[in-house]
C-alpha cells in the first residue's frame, strides 16, 4: 500500500504563489496517475491536476496557465506549483494516487489534505 503525505498549504495573498507537495511512503512508479483534488467548504470535491506515468497531464479549466503539476519518481513525490492564485482557489487540497493492478481492480490513495487560503 502507498501512503501520502501533503505539505505546503497555508495562507497566501491573491496574486501570490504556493507549492504543494505530495510525499508517498513508497515508490510512485508503478501508479497508473497521480492528481490533486480540491474541496471547498460546502463544495462538491473536483479534480485540479492529474498527471500520467507517462508524463501526460490535464487541468481544471479555471487553473490551465496558472498551475502545473510535476513529478519526481526518484523523490517519490508529486507537486503541484500554483501561481496567480484567487480566492476562490481556497479549499482543501488532497493528493491521490491511481492504480490498476494485473486483475484490472483500481485501488484509490488520498492524502490527509492540506489547507490553502487565499486571502488579502
Amino acid at each position: 500500500q502507498v501512503k501520502l503525505v501533503e505539505s505546503g498549504g497555508g495562507l497566501v495573498q491573491p496574486g501570490g504563489s504556493l507549492r504543494l507537495s505530495c510525499a508517498a511512503s513508497g515508490n510512485i512508479f508503478p501508479l497508473n496517475a497521480m492528481g490533486w483534488y480540491r474541496q471547498a467548504r460546502g463544495e462538491h470535491r473536483e479534480l485540479v491536476a492529474s498527471i500520467t506515468s507517462g508524463g501526460s497531464t490535464n487541468y481544471l479549466d479555471s487553473v490551465k496557465g496558472r498551475f502545473t503539476i510535476s513529478r519526481d519518481n526518484a523523490k517519490n513525490t508529486v507537486y503541484l506549483q500554483m501561481s496567480s492564485l484567487k480566492p476562490e482557489d481556497t479549499a482543501v487540497y488532497y493528493c491521490n494516487g491511481l492504480l490498476v493492478d494485473a486483475g484490472w481492480d483500481s485501488y484509490e490513495y488520498w492524502g490527509q489534505g492540506t489547507q490553502v487560503t487565499v486571502s488579502s
